[in-house]
């Protein structure tokens, strides 16, 4: 099943030790394979990181790090922004400008905090994390995260986006952390309470949406390119409590705290381009439940 969607490494781990690892069409384990949007939550750990060192704070305005002016929102709009609004996808720009960071691109739609809408600006986050340490992001991330789990992989710009590419067994060492609650071995790399607010509801517009992380088991969801609201959970199929890492073309990270579970998908799209969500998630866990049920 794996194989004929397209998957190219896939990763079970349960209580912290791989219990299925599988690669296909012509990938392996040393091949990287970019994250897309699951790397989202990338950039949501070293903010944490970053507030944990009193570098910034999620509450502070994003001008107070970038100046005014990164948008194109009258003042008093732009100051309305916060770091927690980019967070949550509820800063209020314009998501119909298309994907682009420069202040021409980022148009005022409405008041942060009062409409939900997937936007590439959070990526501005990465620019705060930048100038509050006075280092690049890259080199912050791969001080404080990436060498610390012992993670391999490089973000590339790819367009727009800034995009991390690494091995399966890399993205699972991350999936790991967020089921530690941010903790790796004996080291807090995450504060905990960070970790735990990063998957919680973060506004309450859209229920299943936390700090970057998808959410399950909630009573509704809101999905990237629409301002309609659908019922029920997220994926069905899966457990309530699972919080994931979703990316374009079906990259998945799966973390399942009442299983003590994570599980990665990296690969070509299943079955036709998505943005987040697809019919895929819910099918693989059909295919996952008839195993470990």
């Amino acid at each position: 099943y794996l194989e004929e969607k397209h998957t190219k490494g896939f990763i079970v781990l349960v209580n912290g030790r791989i219990v299925m690892e599988n690669y296909f069409n012509g990938h392996n384990a040393n091949l990287p394979w970019y994250w897309a949007s699951s790397g989202k939550t990338l950039t949501t750990a070293t903010i944490g990181i970053a507030q944990q060192e009193g570098l910034l704070n999620i509450n502070n305005k994003v001008s107070d790090y970038l100046g005014t002016g990164w948008t194109s929102a009258p003042l008093a709009k732009e100051n309305l922004i916060t770091n927690k609004h980019l967070l949550s996808m509820t800063s209020g720009l314009d998501d119909s400008f298309g994907d682009g960071n420069e202040p021409s691109d980022l148009v005022y739609k409405a008041d942060a905090g009062t409409r939900w809408a997937y936007h590439n600006v959070f990526e501005k986050l990465q620019d705060v994390i930048a100038n509050a340490s006075n280092q690049t992001f890259v080199s912050y991330f791969n001080s404080k995260l990436k060498t610390k789990i012992g993670m391999t992989g490089n973000w590339i710009e790819s367009g727009e986006f800034n995009v991390y590419w690494s091995t399966t067994r890399s993205t699972a060492r991350f999936g790991l952390l967020a089921l530690n609650k941010g903790k790796w071995q004996n080291e807090v790399i995450i504060p905990e309470a960070f970790m735990m607010e990063s998957i919680s509801p973060s506004q309450t517009i859209n229920n299943s949406y936390g700090y970057l992380w998808w959410l399950n088991g909630k009573a509704n969801y809101r999905l990237p390119q629409t301002q309609l609201q659908f019922s029920g959970s997220l994926i069905p199929n899966a457990p309530a409590d699972m919080v994931c890492g979703l990316g374009k073309n079906d990259q998945k990270i799966y973390v399942i705290p009442s299983k003590k579970m994570v599980i990665i998908r990296l690969g070509e799209v299943a079955d036709g381009e998505n943005f987040a969500l697809s019919d895929f998630d819910n099918q693989l866990w059909a295919k996952i439940n008839a195993v470990i049920n």
